[in-house]
């Protein structure tokens, strides 16, 4: 893999309970909504559970990734290809919590930080 290596960990305020947002990063149709542009493309189910594996994309950038860890509170997913790495995800009332860390030519930090401000939009009542 080409790139630099790169950690990133953000953590911010979200006006929703701890199961709004478990729900919006579990569900498919909910991550595929607030995290347009990027197109994603899901086994057919309802929530994603270990072992689950997609793909997203995002310009000529293609991410394979697969389900490494789920609880009520975390999600880790293991990132190849455009980033080759994993991305975690922690919860609870009203904060979530984004660790970032692998080896690709886009900037991680960037990605990361955007991507949490459109969750941020999408559990707003």
């Amino acid at each position: 893999m080409f790139g630099n290596f790169q950690r990133s960990e953000l953590r911010i305020e979200v006006p929703a309970t701890a199961s709004t947002i478990r729900d919006r990063l579990l569900s498919p149709p909910a991550l595929t909504k607030w995290l347009f542009p990027q197109q994603m493309s899901f086994p057919s189910q309802d929530l994603l559970t270990l072992g689950t594996k997609f793909q997203t994309t995002f310009g000529l950038v293609v991410v394979n990734c697969q389900v490494d860890r789920v609880s009520a509170q975390s999600l880790r997913i293991i990132l190849s290809q455009g980033v080759d790495g994993y991305h975690e995800w922690y919860w609870g009332e009203g904060w979530v919590q984004s660790r970032l860390e692998g080896i690709s030519l886009i900037p991680l930090n960037l990605y990361q930080t955007a991507t949490l401000f459109r969750l941020q939009m999408a559990v707003k009542p």
